[in-house]
Protein backbone atom coordinates (compact mmCIF):
# COMPACT_ATOMS: atom_id res chain seq x y z
CA UNK A 1 0.00 0.00 0.00
CA UNK A 2 1.25 3.54 -0.97
CA UNK A 3 0.59 6.28 1.66
CA UNK A 4 1.10 9.99 1.89
CA UNK A 5 0.37 13.11 4.38
CA UNK A 6 -2.63 14.61 3.20
CA UNK A 7 -3.90 18.26 2.94
CA UNK A 8 -1.91 19.90 -0.27
CA UNK A 9 0.41 16.59 -0.78
CA UNK A 10 -1.56 14.06 -1.83
CA UNK A 11 -1.30 11.72 -5.07
CA UNK A 12 -3.77 9.77 -7.30
CA UNK A 13 -1.94 6.30 -5.95
CA UNK A 14 -1.26 7.30 -2.38
CA UNK A 15 -3.64 7.01 0.61
CA UNK A 16 -3.15 10.18 2.82
CA UNK A 17 -2.84 9.63 6.30
CA UNK A 18 -2.54 13.05 7.64
CA UNK A 19 -0.05 15.76 8.28
CA UNK A 20 2.39 15.57 11.24
CA UNK A 21 3.29 12.25 13.51
CA UNK A 22 0.30 12.45 15.49
CA UNK A 23 -2.68 12.60 12.59
CA UNK A 24 -0.20 9.90 10.61
CA UNK A 25 -0.12 7.61 13.65
CA UNK A 26 -3.40 7.35 14.36
CA UNK A 27 -4.80 6.95 11.21
CA UNK A 28 -2.18 4.56 9.97
CA UNK A 29 -3.03 2.49 13.09
CA UNK A 30 -6.55 2.42 12.43
CA UNK A 31 -6.01 1.14 8.85
CA UNK A 32 -3.70 -1.44 10.51
CA UNK A 33 -6.11 -2.57 12.69
CA UNK A 34 -9.20 -2.94 10.23
CA UNK A 35 -7.10 -3.64 6.83
CA UNK A 36 -3.82 -4.43 7.88
CA UNK A 37 -1.49 -4.32 4.70
CA UNK A 38 1.35 -6.38 3.33
CA UNK A 39 3.67 -3.51 2.78
CA UNK A 40 3.62 0.14 3.53
CA UNK A 41 5.65 2.80 0.98
CA UNK A 42 5.26 6.26 1.84
CA UNK A 43 5.67 8.83 -0.45
CA UNK A 44 6.04 12.89 0.01
CA UNK A 45 8.34 15.87 0.17
CA UNK A 46 11.51 16.63 2.31
CA UNK A 47 13.62 19.86 3.52
CA UNK A 48 17.89 18.44 2.93
CA UNK A 49 20.23 19.25 5.96
CA UNK A 50 22.72 19.81 3.29
CA UNK A 51 23.65 17.09 1.26
CA UNK A 52 20.87 15.93 -0.58
CA UNK A 53 19.83 18.40 -3.69
CA UNK A 54 16.84 19.95 -4.40
CA UNK A 55 14.86 17.97 -6.53
CA UNK A 56 16.55 14.98 -5.57
CA UNK A 57 14.79 11.57 -4.67
CA UNK A 58 16.14 9.91 -1.74
CA UNK A 59 14.58 6.46 -1.16
CA UNK A 60 14.70 5.19 3.27
CA UNK A 61 13.89 2.47 5.59
CA UNK A 62 15.23 4.40 8.48
CA UNK A 63 13.92 7.05 10.30
CA UNK A 64 14.38 9.38 14.00
CA UNK A 65 12.89 11.49 16.04
CA UNK A 66 15.78 14.32 16.94
CA UNK A 67 14.13 17.67 17.89
CA UNK A 68 16.65 20.33 17.64
CA UNK A 69 17.16 21.05 21.09
CA UNK A 70 19.17 17.50 21.56
CA UNK A 71 21.49 18.84 18.82
CA UNK A 72 22.74 22.02 20.95
CA UNK A 73 22.55 19.50 24.85
CA UNK A 74 19.78 21.63 25.80
CA UNK A 75 17.31 17.83 26.03
CA UNK A 76 17.39 14.76 26.20
CA UNK A 77 14.82 10.88 25.98
CA UNK A 78 14.96 8.15 27.39
CA UNK A 79 13.31 6.95 24.02
CA UNK A 80 14.35 5.15 21.20
CA UNK A 81 14.39 7.40 18.64
CA UNK A 82 15.93 5.77 15.95
CA UNK A 83 13.87 3.06 13.89
CA UNK A 84 14.69 1.19 10.62
CA UNK A 85 12.82 -1.67 8.97
CA UNK A 86 16.00 -2.32 7.03
CA UNK A 87 16.60 -6.00 7.32
CA UNK A 88 20.03 -6.21 5.94
CA UNK A 89 23.28 -4.26 6.43
CA UNK A 90 22.33 -1.76 3.81
CA UNK A 91 22.66 1.97 4.76
CA UNK A 92 19.70 4.61 4.08
CA UNK A 93 19.71 7.95 4.80
CA UNK A 94 17.94 8.81 8.01
CA UNK A 95 14.94 10.72 7.81
CA UNK A 96 14.47 13.07 10.91
CA UNK A 97 10.52 13.28 11.60
CA UNK A 98 9.03 16.20 14.16
CA UNK A 99 5.69 18.08 14.31
CA UNK A 100 7.90 21.25 13.33
CA UNK A 101 10.14 22.88 9.71
CA UNK A 102 13.60 23.43 11.05
CA UNK A 103 15.10 26.79 9.66
CA UNK A 104 18.59 27.07 11.99
CA UNK A 105 20.88 25.82 8.76
CA UNK A 106 23.76 25.98 11.42
CA UNK A 107 22.37 23.56 13.77
CA UNK A 108 20.41 21.35 11.44
CA UNK A 109 23.59 20.74 9.48
CA UNK A 110 25.13 18.78 12.93
CA UNK A 111 22.40 16.34 12.06
CA UNK A 112 25.10 14.86 8.82
CA UNK A 113 27.39 13.82 11.99
CA UNK A 114 24.71 11.27 13.46
CA UNK A 115 23.64 9.95 9.26
CA UNK A 116 20.46 12.11 9.31
CA UNK A 117 20.46 13.93 5.83
CA UNK A 118 16.57 15.26 5.45
CA UNK A 119 13.23 15.85 7.58
CA UNK A 120 9.91 14.70 6.79
CA UNK A 121 7.14 15.24 9.20
CA UNK A 122 5.26 11.87 8.93
CA UNK A 123 7.79 9.17 8.50
CA UNK A 124 9.05 8.45 12.04
CA UNK A 125 5.37 7.36 12.65
CA UNK A 126 4.76 5.87 9.58
CA UNK A 127 8.07 3.15 10.71
CA UNK A 128 6.79 2.77 14.08
CA UNK A 129 3.51 1.75 13.52
CA UNK A 130 4.75 -0.67 10.48
CA UNK A 131 7.15 -1.97 13.08
CA UNK A 132 4.18 -2.72 15.79
CA UNK A 133 2.33 -4.56 13.06
CA UNK A 134 5.13 -5.99 11.29
CA UNK A 135 4.99 -4.62 8.48
CA UNK A 136 7.83 -4.21 5.79
CA UNK A 137 7.87 -0.16 4.83
CA UNK A 138 9.91 2.64 3.41
CA UNK A 139 9.60 5.85 2.19
CA UNK A 140 10.31 7.70 -1.00
CA UNK A 141 11.18 12.03 -0.73
CA UNK A 142 11.92 14.42 -2.81
CA UNK A 143 13.54 17.15 -1.84
CA UNK A 144 11.50 20.51 -1.78
CA UNK A 145 13.87 22.88 0.42
CA UNK A 146 17.09 23.11 2.54
CA UNK A 147 16.65 23.61 6.28
CA UNK A 148 17.58 27.04 6.33
CA UNK A 149 15.16 30.73 6.40
CA UNK A 150 13.87 30.29 3.52
CA UNK A 151 12.47 26.56 3.49
CA UNK A 152 8.71 27.43 3.91
CA UNK A 153 9.22 29.68 0.95
CA UNK A 154 11.35 27.00 -1.05
CA UNK A 155 8.92 24.66 0.14
CA UNK A 156 6.07 26.41 -1.48
CA UNK A 157 7.93 27.00 -4.98
CA UNK A 158 9.48 23.77 -5.58
CA UNK A 159 6.29 21.95 -4.16
CA UNK A 160 4.35 21.16 -7.03
CA UNK A 161 7.05 20.00 -9.29
CA UNK A 162 8.45 17.72 -6.60
CA UNK A 163 5.06 15.88 -6.28
CA UNK A 164 5.48 15.61 -10.16
CA UNK A 165 8.84 14.01 -9.71
CA UNK A 166 7.43 11.78 -6.99
CA UNK A 167 4.89 10.57 -9.31
CA UNK A 168 7.19 10.10 -12.05
CA UNK A 169 9.82 8.10 -10.39
CA UNK A 170 6.74 5.65 -8.29
CA UNK A 171 4.74 5.26 -11.47
CA UNK A 172 7.96 3.94 -13.43
CA UNK A 173 9.10 1.98 -10.17
CA UNK A 174 5.69 0.34 -10.28
CA UNK A 175 6.43 -0.68 -13.88
CA UNK A 176 9.66 -2.05 -13.62
CA UNK A 177 8.53 -4.32 -10.34
CA UNK A 178 5.29 -5.59 -12.17
CA UNK A 179 7.44 -5.91 -15.34
CA UNK A 180 9.42 -9.25 -13.35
Amino acid sequence: MIICSGNNETFDFAQPMGVGMIETAMNLTRLCLFDKPEFLLFVGSAGSYGDAKIFDIVESKTASNIELAFLSKDAYTPLDNVITTETSDKKYVIVNSSNYISTNETLTKKFLNFGVGIENMEFFSVLKVAQEFEIPAGGVFCITNYTNENAHKDFLHNHERAKALLTEHIKKRIKELTAK
